[in-house]
């Protein structure tokens, strides 16, 4: 028996569905917005296994407790209590998904990428991922821990 194409478009949907599921995170001092909802794909499983010369997909839906005219991302790797700069192609949250200016009582999904050079070291490490106002006020901060391999 030969599967329709809508069973295979639902397996499709159903493994796609797998590779982003909900991860679990810690909220970092979220003041002016909600997380609904983070995901980092592909993830299927925590930590997360970053390899090196990959990008992963970011979608973070939130609600916004205030009005801003814009949003600004800022990554950190966290290694022993420390913030590290981690570089993000697309700072800006306006350019990222987010229809700005941002609305108080909206909801949004931020999408952003995470790329993993070949140069970083195999390390497990916390990401730490903000998304500030533009009175830099935190929309949104959540940590997730990571395992990047080669």
């Amino acid at each position: 028996m030969v599967p329709s194409p809508l069973a295979l478009l639902l397996a499709l949907g159903a493994a796609a569905a797998a590779l982003a599921e909900p991860l679990r995170f810690v909220d970092c001092g979220s003041k002016d917005g909600t997380i609904q909802e983070v995901n980092v794909s592909p993830c299927p499983t925590q930590p997360c296994q970053l390899h090196k010369g990959t990008s992963y997909s970011i979608n973070v839906t939130f609600a916004s407790k205030i009005e801003s005219q814009g949003s600004k991302a800022r990554v950190y790797g966290e290694m022993l209590h420390v913030d590290i700069p981690f570089p993000i192609p697309e700072p800006d949250g306006c350019k990222s998904g987010i229809q700005c200016p941002i609305q108080k009582g909206h909801s949004y999904s931020y999408l952003n990428k995470l790329p993993v050079k070949s140069e970083y070291p195999s390390i497990k490490l916390i990401v730490k991922w903000e998304l500030v106002d533009d009175q830099d006020q935190m929309l949104f901060c959540w940590k997730i821990p990571v395992q990047i391999t080669s």
